[in-house]
């Protein structure tokens, strides 16, 4: 009996890929915000991993401590188990994160993804209050596992759930409806009156900057009305910063600017500083009442990736230097924005985002398709979001070099103006 090999790699692996099809090449080598192609290509990365690598591709310093930890034959995998690297990592973050902001969270490891980290958030939440409803918000995504899809609004990814997506009830986001009606009038009416058909609920999950739902930033003063209206009926708050906590918009955490104090917060993605897994769920102490063991996880306690976190945040976070340049440079992509959509103002080109998170609305997703296919061919990696893949999203590393940021950009204006005026 004999069999035939496919003739390609692509054929071994499942249709649900999907970031290669729009970057159709093969990647070999990275470093800081430069991807390198099997062909000896290089273009430059406005994505950063889907904002896992904030602080770019093995970073030098990051890097020794990986080599470190296994040349020195550290443990690599300890589930919860207490590890040197562990115990540095909960030191450092206490220290240098939480206690500079006033915050007080215990740290829970839910698992190697920022799903993970939502799934316990939403399963506590649900055991302390002894409720099971949560009020999720339009355009939210908070991952791909049940629980966390069930509190996502895009269908498409919804739709692969295969059964019906229970307990969530979404309400409208930061200027749904053009700010034309109150903040949270609807969401105040329905828990007030005793006929809304409204179970109280257990949780509000909230994205400060919505990323996958198309860089929609939420002002500080409703980021604060949501919070005092959770205090007020005694609903847990969780903050999703999988994508935007690590500096992504300049503070640490996305709602610093907001002066909240969550009563759960989801971090992944760039936690690790290097791009291993880790995800982690902070929790008010007092909220705090797991059984042991009760929720867990086989990859909960990698030590590479303790290792780079405790790093990370000891480079980076020691001192304001990094936010400081991460508004400077999210400054310069919205004035750069602000002229494209001043030069095609009959197209009303929508400038979004905060920081280092930016989008670009487009009229339509097709027109986003063309200039992200466009700005590929022209050696940059950007990617689209929003309901109908409408916004061009822009996820560079933090540490991006400013001329290579003015390149980037410069790409992406040739991209618009051949779609605009194709």
């Amino acid at each position: 009996m004999t069999t035939t090999a496919p003739t390609n790699a692509i054929e071994l692996e499942s249709q649900v890929r999907s970031y290669s099809r729009s970057w159709p090449t093969t990647f070999t080598h990275a470093t800081g915000s430069t991807l390198t192609a099997e062909d000896g290509r290089e273009y430059i990365d406005f994505f950063a991993g889907a904002g896992a690598l904030n602080y770019g591709h093995n970073h030098p310093e990051l890097k020794k401590v990986v080599i470190d930890h296994f040349l020195e034959d550290r443990v690599v995998h300890g589930l919860d188990m207490f590890t040197d690297v562990r115990r540095q990592f909960l030191e450092t973050f206490k220290s240098q994160i939480l206690e500079p902001r006033d915050l007080d969270y215990v740290m829970a490891f839910p698992g190697p993804g920022g799903a993970n980290a939502v799934e316990a958030a939403l399963k506590l939440a649900r055991k302390v209050t002894g409720r099971e409803s949560v009020v999720n918000f339009t355009n939210g995504f908070h991952g791909m596992t049940l629980g966390a899809l069930s509190v996502t609004g895009n269908s498409m990814k919804r739709g692969g759930a295969g059964i019906p997506l229970v307990h969530a009830t979404p309400m409208p986001f930061d200027d749904y409806f053009g700010q034309v009606v109150p903040d949270f009038m609807y969401l105040e009416r329905l828990l007030t009156d005793g006929g809304s058909g409204l179970n109280k609920p257990a949780a509000v999950i909230v994205e400060s900057v919505q990323g996958e739902g198309g860089i929609n930033a939420a002002r500080a003063e409703w980021l604060r009305g949501l919070a005092d209206l959770c205090a007020k009926h005694e609903i847990l708050l969780i903050v999703d910063d999988i994508q935007m906590g690590c500096g992504r918009t300049g503070g640490f955490f996305s709602f610093e600017e907001a002066g909240i104090k969550p009563d759960m917060v989801t971090l992944s993605k760039s936690i690790s500083g290097y791009g291993l897994p880790m995800a982690l769920t902070l929790i008010k102490p007092e909220l705090d009442i797991w059984e042991p063991g009760e929720h867990n996880g086989t990859f909960r306690g990698i030590g590479p990736a303790f290792a780079t976190a405790t790093k990370a945040i000891e480079l980076f976070w020691s001192d304001d230097e990094l936010q400081k340049e991460t508004i400077k440079k999210g400054a310069y992509i919205e004035s750069r924005f602000n002229q494209l959509a001043a030069r095609f103002e009959d197209h009303e080109l929508i400038v979004k985002g905060r920081g280092l998170a930016r989008g670009l609305g487009m009229p339509s997703g097709e027109l986003a398709g063309k200039v992200t296919d466009r700005a590929f061919e022209l050696g940059l990696l950007v990617e689209t979001s929003g309901p109908d893949d409408e916004v061009v999203k822009l996820l560079p590393a933090l540490t991006i070099p400013e001329e290579q940021l003015r390149q980037g950009l410069d790409i992406i204006d040739q991209a618009v103006a051949e779609a605009l005026t194709a």
